[in-house]
C-alpha cells in the first residue's frame, strides 16, 4: 500500500478494515481490503465524492475497488457509486428497482438530494447516472475477497428504509457496517421510506450478527459498540410504538 489509512485522515478500525466521514452530511464510507480485491461500503453524495473515494482507495489498497455495497437507497450514500467503473455491486433486494431508469426511484432521490442542499446540477448528474445493482441479497451472501477474507452482507431490514443492508467483517475485532440502521451524530431519521414498525427488529438482527464485542459503524457519526445499538433499539421501541 502506498499510503495509511492515517495519512488519508481514514480511521483504521480492524487490520484491513477502516472508514472515512465523509464532508456534508457526515456520511460514513467503509473500506475492506482483501488480496487484489477492495470492498467499499457506501459510495458517498455525488459523483465528485465517489471519484475521490475511488482515488483514496486506489492509494490505500494499491488496486481498483472490486466490490461496492450499498447499505440502502439514499442519495447520500449512492451517489457516487457510479464512479466505480467495473465494481460489483451489492444491495439489499429491491434496490435495483429503485435506481431503474425511467422509474419513479430516481427523480425522487434527486428531488431528495436538492432538497437537502445538493448542488442542482450535481444531484441531476449523479441521478442520471446512477447504478444498478445486480447483486441483490435475500437473506445473507459471503464475498470472498481473497486472501482469507470473507465479508457478510446481511440484508437486516426494513427499518430505516425498505432496502436495509448490513455489513459484517470477521476478525480478531468484529466489524458491522450498519448504514442508517444506526446513527451516532443524531436522532435516527425515519422519512416516508422507513418502516418504524420493523426497524428495532433490524436492529436486534444487527445485534446477533455482531455480538456483544463488535466495532458497530454508523450511517453518521463515531463508532459505537453494542451497548449503543441497543440502547438506540430501545428508544426506537418507544419511540415508534413497537412491543418488545
Amino acid at each position: 500500500m502506498s499510503a495509511t489509512w492515517e495519512e488519508l485522515g481514514w480511521e483504521r478500525l480492524a487490520p484491513g478494515v477502516g472508514r472515512c466521514r465523509l464532508p456534508g452530511w457526515d456520511c460514513t464510507a467503509g473500506l475492506v481490503v482483501g488480496a487484489g480485491a477492495a470492498l467499499l461500503v457506501d459510495a458517498g453524495s455525488s459523483l465528485g465524492e465517489g471519484a475521490r473515494l475511488r482515488a483514496a482507495a486506489q492509494a490505500l489498497t494499491g488496486h481498483r475497488v472490486t466490490h461496492l455495497a450499498l447499505t440502502h437507497p439514499h442519495f447520500d450514500h449512492v451517489f457516487g457509486a457510479a464512479a466505480f467503473a467495473g465494481a460489483q455491486v451489492y444491495g439489499a433486494v429491491g434496490t435495483d428497482g429503485m435506481f431503474a431508469r425511467g422509474g419513479h426511484g430516481r427523480e425522487a432521490l434527486r428531488a431528495d438530494a436538492e432538497a437537502e442542499g445538493l448542488d442542482a446540477r450535481a444531484a441531476e448528474e449523479a441521478a442520471d447516472a446512477l447504478v444498478r445493482v445486480p447483486h441483490e441479497v435475500c437473506g445473507e451472501w459471503t464475498l470472498d475477497l481473497g486472501g482469507g477474507r470473507q465479508v457478510l452482507l446481511a440484508n437486516v431490514g426494513p427499518g430505516h428504509t425498505g432496502h436495509d443492508l448490513a455489513v459484517l467483517v470477521p476478525g480478531e475485532v468484529e466489524v458491522v457496517f450498519c448504514g442508517d440502521l444506526v446513527e451516532e451524530s443524531g436522532e435516527p431519521q425515519a422519512g416516508p421510506d422507513a418502516v418504524p414498525a420493523q426497524w428495532p427488529a433490524a436492529l436486534d438482527r444487527l445485534l446477533e450478527l455482531g455480538g456483544a464485542d463488535a466495532r458497530y459503524v454508523p450511517g453518521h457519526g463515531a463508532v459505537v459498540d453494542a451497548a449503543f445499538v441497543r440502547a438506540q433499539r430501545d428508544a426506537l421501541a418507544a419511540r415508534f410504538g413497537v412491543s418488545r
